[in-house]
């Protein structure tokens, strides 16, 4: 078996790393920040146009017809450049809530917190929330990052998104692994650049451990992304085809699910921790430039500590984990 990408999907994720690049390049990135401009409706409804939203909705019903491994590759690159709005919650909701495969409605979702707590993210600029009937009334309150405002919902409790959540974290841990690995470029770059004691600081052991142990943290959870990515697609494959009638079927579909959902779990943790400590090692690496408001490491860890309470979070995962652990060591009984 092959477990590289193929020639079709490397080329689907030059073309978004490419047309990422031309619209939301470093430029327009500090513009947004410094405009508090979090979701740029023309260049959402680009994506809309180029298919980001509508990946996996079937052709039949004007989606592009592509799976989840296709999926994690585009946000991927998104997660890469640091492209802000509720991504994740506007894909979930295509086929579901008008306007959002084309990219012409934002939707968002009760994604933070174990469970989905009553915060939600980019809530004045949605124009619905997954799972709900309307658009919930909210107070702002101080985020991480400048680039994703949050709001406490006060009034009813938080949709129910438990059919979108494994999805969900799978898509988001791509986000992390981005990042992580934009990160590890920023940082080797610069290690490259900066020079102290007539060298660049990169000729230096310590600085060369950072950046070794920054590739080793993205490479390995961009290995259990793609590989959490292709087990939810066979597994979803299976489930419309035909399968064993009765209690035996349905204890293997029982199993199956929580395999995925383990798998999922893994990859979300360690995409989290990519992403956060390889923006901190970045941060190191640049020393006290890195601390300025002017350098962009910042925003990529704001960014990671967000996403890592969105969908799953560790605690959430690492209870996943146990779990499906238990299960296969007693042979398929969880505890």
């Amino acid at each position: 078996m092959d477990f590289q990408p193929t020639r079709d999907q490397r080329d689907l994720r030059a073309g978004v790393r490419e047309l990422l690049a031309g619209r939301y390049g470093r430029d327009a990135l500090r513009a947004a920040v410094d405009g508090g401009s979090a979701v740029d409706r023309e260049l959402w409804r680009e994506l809309g146009a180029a298919g980001f939203f509508a990946l996996r909705l079937p052709e039949a019903e004007g989606g592009v017809g592509l799976g989840l491994p296709e999926a994690v590759l585009v946000f991927e690159e998104a997660g890469r450049a640091l492209l802000p709005g509720p991504l994740v919650a506007t894909h979930l909701a295509a086929g579901a809530v008008p306007g959002a495969a084309a990219g012409t409605a934002v939707v968002t979702a009760f994604d933070l917190g174990e469970r989905g707590g009553p915060l939600v993210s980019y809530l004045a600029e949605a124009d619905a929330v997954l799972g709900a009937a309307r658009l919930p009334p909210g107070e702002p309150v101080r985020s991480a990052d400048p680039l994703t405002p949050l709001h406490r919902v006060t009034g009813g409790g938080p949709a129910d998104v438990s059919a979108y959540r494994d999805t969900g974290a799978l898509l988001t841990a791509a986000l992390q692994v981005g990042s992580a690995l934009r990160t590890l470029e920023l940082a080797v770059r610069y290690a490259g650049e900066r020079e102290q004691f007539g060298q660049p600081i990169g000729a230096f052991q310590a600085v060369k451990h950072l950046c070794a142990g920054m590739l080793v943290r993205a490479e390995l959870a961009r290995t259990a992304v793609y590989a959490a990515a292709v087990t939810a697609e066979a597994a979803d494959g299976a489930d419309g085809a035909d399968g064993a009638d009765g209690a035996d079927g349905a204890d293997a579909a029982d199993g199956e699910a929580a395999e995925v959902a383990g798998e999922i779990a893994a990859a979300k943790l360690l995409a989290d921790e990519a992403a956060v400590r390889n923006a901190r090692d970045c941060l190191q690496v640049h020393g006290g430039m890195g601390f300025t408001w002017e350098a962009d490491v910042h925003l990529y860890l704001k960014r990671a500590w967000v996403r890592a309470e969105q969908w799953v979070t560790a605690a959430e995962a690492e209870e996943a984990l146990a779990a499906e652990l238990s299960r296969t060591a007693t042979g398929g009984e969880a505890r």
